[in-house]
């Protein structure tokens, strides 16, 4: 979509709720209007102390920022929001959701106080015409989000807003709606899928927890055919995860850690470069691969 094609979009948005609402998304899309196309990232969250901790993962996240010009804004999918239906966070300050038990006070006392965006939320919800998105104002940034986004930016200096799973909806039904985002990549919008491709917790090798690069046969296996079809640019396969076979079933018990993967396939254009970083298991029932789009 072009600067023209985009702007006759929006300037064709019903005019339910007033000018304002019109005239905010002008403003918004305006300040967005002169960037090159963002990248986008897939970031294999893994464990909250991450967040907390100086490893390899971290320095991983940390290296690819400097590889990205400075978002505008930030939409990141998380694995951690599930919900019956599609929402987007609408607060102007979200908070530092600490969704998780058992770990450190250290772990709870982080907190990432980047603003949110409005008026980026209502352009999302403009821009995405295949169901309706409705608006959060409850939600926050949850771990998924903030744990990984904080190396990238640790001044909490870039709006972040998070959109929701919904649980009830196929991965074709997710691979289709992260398409309609595509707009917002040409607006200084960094889009990130969290979660994990690899994430069965049940079976951690809680005996492996610090053995780096372990893995169970059936994980590697698993590991290996997604970056395979990654590689191939076979996003099919990967939408029809649940008939790759027993490892994928291992690897994907529930899909809420796998669906972020495809909203960030779902946005890669033809023949444009994909990385991929922080490529090894842990604990032998996860994996902490990572991707960089364009």
């Amino acid at each position: 979509m072009n600067r023209k094609q985009f702007l006759t979009a929006v300037a064709a948005l019903p005019l339910t709720g007033a000018a304002v609402k019109l005239g905010s998304l002008h403003s918004f899309a305006n300040t967005l209007d002169t960037t090159d196309k963002m990248p986008v990232l897939f970031l294999g969250h893994g464990s909250p102390m991450n967040a907390i901790e100086d490893n390899e993962f971290v320095q991983g996240f940390k290296n690819i920022s400097k590889e990205i010009e400075k978002p505008r804004a930030i939409l990141v999918i998380s694995a951690h929001w599930e919900t019956r239906g599609t929402y987007v966070t609408a607060m102007e300050n979200p908070a530092t959701i600490h969704d998780f038990g058992g770990f450190p006070q250290a772990l709870f006392d982080v907190q990432y106080p980047a603003p949110g965006s409005p008026e980026l939320a209502k352009l999302t919800k403009e821009i995405i015409t295949s169901t309706d998105v409705h608006l959060d104002e409850k939600w926050g940034l949850d771990h998924g989000s903030w744990s990984v986004i904080k190396h990238l930016y640790p001044n909490a200096d870039v709006p972040v807003i998070q959109m929701s799973i919904d649980y009830t909806q196929p991965a074709s039904y997710h691979y289709a709606l992260a398409k309609e985002l595509a707009a917002l990549r040409h607006k200084g919008v960094l889009i990130v899928g969290s979660g994990n491709m690899v994430h069965n917790l049940r079976m951690v090798s809680w005996s492996h927890i610090d053995t780096a690069g372990y893995a169970f046969d059936w994980a590697k296996q698993a590991d290996e055919k997604m970056k395979k079809y990654i590689n191939e640019g076979n996003h099919q396969a990967l939408i029809d995860y649940d008939k790759q076979g027993a490892e994928f079933q291992l690897a994907i018990p529930t899909p809420e850690h796998y669906m972020p993967l495809l909203y960030s396939l779902a946005l890669q254009e033809k023949n444009e470069e994909l990385s991929i970083f922080n490529d090894q298991a842990v604990a032998g029932s996860l994996t902490m691969t990572s991707l960089k789009i364009g």
